[in-house]
């Protein structure tokens, strides 16, 4: 799943950005896990992006008037 840009943030609708959202907290806590087990993940510069793009994805749902609370 690549990172989202400002420009594709603003024309999402609030439902897709929702689940995008979901697919990359989803994903983090995988990232997670298999840091807390001790093993490698495959790119570790991926844990950055997507933690930028969900707060990008929260900044723009606070601003649209949606529900951007960390827990969803």
């Amino acid at each position: 799943m690549a990172i989202l840009r400002k420009k594709e943030l603003n024309t999402m609708e609030l439902k897709k950005l929702d689940e995008r959202l979901l697919d990359l907290r989803k994903e983090l806590i995988k990232i997670n896990a298999q840091v807390a087990v001790g093993t490698l993940p495959e790119n570790p510069g991926r844990i950055k992006e997507i933690k930028k793009t969900i707060a990008k994805i929260l900044t723009q749902k606070k601003l649209r008037g949606g529900k951007g609370s960390i827990n969803g």
